[in-house]
């Protein structure tokens, strides 16, 4: 490839090999030549993994965990959100303990409560905010768009979102709602009656509360930066780089809400349909249009409305994975590697979803049989999971090695594993835990 090739004019390929040697060779300044060692065979193992065309040396391992290094530390959530130093200490302290092949970073969990407050944000409780202390956060189920509204965001989802959705949602956008569309702007004669609408009340205590939240959000990216920083330098590589949605999730989870999209697929199919259609470039360009291009080439969706039960196979066949799948696509031409949390059970879906590219995928499952997934997803994708959750709370070290073993048998056979705990784990027991991590070292050699 020349040198001056413009990303443009490269093939996805290309891309993704750009990518993946910026995973590999980032520009950080590593604590010693061993750190260095680490950290590059620990990306090498995920690569080795997800591209399916050789076999790491060992099974790679990640841990799924949310609140865990807080609460491993003796902190509850609240107090995460709330004294960032104690809890990316926390955080570093968790890494160094189970020397995950993936860095369990603090990003999405020491978020400041404050900033949620300053905002006026309705969607979620948090915790000391709707939810106990020692809780997690919380949808807040409703059905924030209407279903008459579905052409107002087939039309122009941004203009929805930002003059409709958001001042129902989060409060410091309530004056957005009295302003015009931005196209006045390239139209002389329509300048001033937009611009007028900035001097409401709402808006401009708005404003002033968005300002305040962005505060809180600088003061806290001067800790949790060098905190990232930190543990690459320590040898612990970051994982997802990025994150997206499945344009139903979208549409769904936050919008429609789970009873208003489910009475949706039979009273209006259409509109749900082309809401979705109309999603799938939002939901690309949702993990690429960043200020900066993602840390890493795994872009993480979680997957919400698909799993068994929410809907049937026929209903998933039609609302559901054909747009997500060009949502992958989409991803996969520009060199991402889409990861897939398949919350819950995904059974009878992995025929469908086996429909993609060879080595281009990482599927993250739940309570899915992973005997099946392998013989499944598992011949074109790398598949991850499925530790229970369950086990990591109630289970003895020894059920757990058993646990992992077994899974290492399975769906680690000839490669395209990575060890992980199948949900979210917010707590658990410390040595279950390491009784999962020391198994993989020991038996998850090649």
């Amino acid at each position: 490839m020349a040198a001056d090739t413009s990303w443009a004019d490269m093939t996805p390929d290309e891309k993704r090999a750009q990518r993946l040697d910026a995973w590999l060779n980032p520009p950080v300044e590593f604590d010693s030549p061993e750190a260095e060692g680490l950290y590059k065979a620990r990306v090498g193992r995920f690569i080795d993994a997800i591209l399916l065309e050789k076999t790491p040396d060992r099974v790679p391992t990640r841990i799924n965990a949310g609140w865990w290094p807080a609460t491993h530390a003796g902190l509850t959530p609240y107090d995460a959100m709330h004294d960032s130093g104690r809890a990316h200490k926390a955080w570093i302290d968790f890494n160094v303990e189970f020397q995950p092949d993936a860095m369990v970073g603090p990003l999405l969990y020491t978020t400041p409560a404050a900033v949620f407050e300053a905002l006026d944000y309705h969607l979620y409780s948090w915790p000391g905010h709707g939810t106990p202390n020692e809780a997690s956060y919380q949808y807040n189920e409703k059905e924030w768009m209407l279903p008459e509204e579905y052409d107002d965001l087939i039309a122009d989802p941004t203009d929805y979102l930002l003059r409709t959705y958001l001042p129902r949602t989060v409060g410091a956008f309530a004056g957005f709602a009295g302003i015009s569309s931005f196209a006045d702007f390239t139209e002389l004669p329509f300048v001033s009656g937009h611009v007028g609408a900035w001097g409401s009340p709402e808006m401009v205590t708005g404003l002033e509360s968005l300002a305040r939240a962005a505060r809180e959000v600088g003061t806290w990216q001067q800790q949790v930066f060098p905190t990232l920083g930190q543990l690459m330098a320590m040898g612990f590589p970051a994982y997802d780089g990025g994150a997206t949605k499945a344009p139903f999730d979208i549409l769904g989870d936050t919008l429609r809400g789970t009873r208003g999209v489910m009475i949706d697929m039979f009273r209006c199919p259409e509109k749900v349909l082309e809401a979705c259609e109309r999603l799938v470039p939002v939901a690309i360009r949702w993990a690429l249009k960043r200020p900066a291009p993602p840390a890493t080439p795994v872009i993480f969706l979680p997957l919400h409305k698909g799993a068994d039960g929410f809907m049937s196979d026929e209903q998933f066949g039609t609302f559901y994975w054909p747009t997500l799948r060009k949502v992958l696509m989409g991803l996969i031409d520009e060199g991402i590697t889409p990861f897939l949390f398949a919350e819950g059970r995904y059974g009878s879906r992995l025929e469908i979803i086996s429909d993609l590219p060879k080595g281009k995928t990482v599927w993250l499952f739940d309570q899915t049989d992973m005997a099946r997934a392998k013989e499944t997803i598992g011949r074109v994708a790398c598949i991850e999971g499925n530790v229970p959750l369950s086990l990591m709370h109630a289970g003895t070290p020894e059920q757990v090695a058993d646990y992992t073993k077994h899974l290492i048998d399975t769906a680690g056979a000839g490669g395209g594993y990575i060890l992980d705990i199948g949900a979210v784990a917010d707590a658990g027991r410390g040595e279950n835990l390491h009784a999962m991590m020391d198994t993989a070292k020991e038996y998850g050699i090649y």
